[in-house]
């Protein structure tokens, strides 16, 4: 095997909660070696968003880190520091001045008072690549502002467009602001990296939940920058694609997202509608828009009594676009998740199986890794330390000691 695209770089995790971490998780995976930063004894706050909690090989104890954490923290290696010590904050700049990428969500300015902002660490690491993630950016009318993902879904437009028509306006049941945030950031940082291999220098990237829900709007934001009309709620259809929406069945719901001309015309022909793909209400891709109403009538009269997977097995036969809508538990126990390999499992040394969801490319020469299982609170603090800094046994019990870290013990 080859080695990883990110093998060799070093990345500092001073954020929480799930963009950021969502982030160095993605960086880790490609290779990146991740120090994360946490606070001594409680940690990242996620690790207490739960039930449900990891449990112990028995099943019955559950451990302190919960699902949600879970998600987006292994291949980490965890430090725990205190960053009101000034033996803390300067093991921090030790730490950035090694380092390739640094990514942090505190409030804006709220690193500064540690002499970790950007311009100060930039001094010290000319190369470095500084990532700041706020619910509104470093500029602007709303940077005093703390940001959460259902605040920008709600801002930024998207739950206006999520939810039945006569219904409420609806969040994703995901953190979609903040998980593409988190891919944005990717992105950006790798970007950043490439110029920085170049050139040699460094930069600040100032990343927003709110700018990316706003550029993740795509077509309904162009179309109302184009159209000048404000979109409505659909429910599960689209706005612009007929039939493209759920449609009950005898024994369910199911979708058949029907993309253009042809793909009608195979649909017609297997529902045994033939009239329909000639019919000047439908034929084309802007006519059965207009007449959206109509079509969909139809379509859900010749479903109606027809069972799901016989359906979705013709369909898929004919070459219509069509599926399932699974819950988690059917989605976990399809084919698909085993044959491509969508669920990875640690196991630990206490017999405790860790499960994560699989970093989702394959990539044929340099394939994600899995290193870290999530670790616990400051579990590689003299460990990371020694690596990075090359500090003896002395200077690690002196900081300790002194409160500046905190060395947790692994679960074994």
């Amino acid at each position: 095997m080859s080695a990883s695209p990110l093998d060799g770089i070093k990345v500092l995790d001073l954020s929480r909660v799930l963009a950021g971490p969502w982030s160095t998780q993605i960086l880790a995976d490609l290779g990146a070696d991740v120090i994360k930063i946490e606070a001594p004894g409680k940690g990242d706050d996620t690790r207490a968003w739960g039930p449900p909690f990891l449990k112990d090989s028995d099943g019955e104890e559950e451990l302190s880190e919960s699902g949600y954490y879970l998600c987006c923290n292994r291949n980490k290696r965890s430090i725990a520091v205190d960053l009101r010590q000034p033996e803390g904050a300067e093991l921090i700049r030790k730490l950035a001045a090694e380092a390739d990428i640094l990514v942090e969500n505190f409030k804006v300015g709220g690193l500064a008072k540690f002499g970790l902002d950007y311009e100060s660490l930039a001094r010290i690491n000319s190369r470095l690549i500084y990532c700041s993630i706020t619910g509104f950016g470093q500029t602007g009318p709303y940077t005093d502002r703390g940001g959460y993902d259902f605040v920008a879904q709600g801002m930024g437009g998207f739950m206006s467009i999520t939810g039945e028509a006569s219904g409420q306006p609806l969040r994703a049941g995901v953190a979609m602001a903040d998980l593409s945030t988190g891919m944005y950031a990717t992105v950006s940082i790798l970007a950043a990296l490439r110029h920085a291999e170049r050139t040699g220098e460094g930069q600040w990237i100032d990343v927003s939940l709110l700018d990316t829900q706003i550029a993740m709007l795509a077509n309904q934001s162009m179309n109302w920058l184009v159209g000048g009309t404000v979109p409505g709620r659909l429910g599960n259809r689209h706005p612009t694609v007929v039939p493209y929406k759920t449609f009950d069945v005898a024994d369910g719901i199911m979708i058949i997202a029907v993309g253009n001309d042809g793909q009608f015309r195979l649909l017609c022909a297997e529902l045994e509608m033939n009239e329909l793909a000639d019919d000047p209400r439908f034929a084309t891709s802007r006519a059965r828009m207009v007449n959206r109403d109509d079509l969909e009538g139809i379509v859900q009269d010749k479903v109606r009594n027809l069972k799901r997977d016989e359906l979705i097995e013709r369909l898929v036969a004919r070459g219509v676009p069509c599926g399932p809508v699974n819950n988690l538990q059917e989605i976990f126990e399809d084919p698909f998740v085993e044959a491509r390999g969508a669920v990875h499992y640690f196991e630990r040394e206490d017999g405790v199986r860790v499960p994560t969801v699989a970093f989702p490319p394959k990539l044929s020469k340099t394939p994600a890794k899995y290193t870290y299982r999530p670790p616990t609170v400051g579990e590689h603090s003299r460990e990371a330390l020694a690596d990075w800094l090359a500090l003896d046994d002395t200077q690690l019990d002196a900081l300790e000691s002194g409160g500046a870290i905190a060395q947790h013990r692994k679960q074994d």
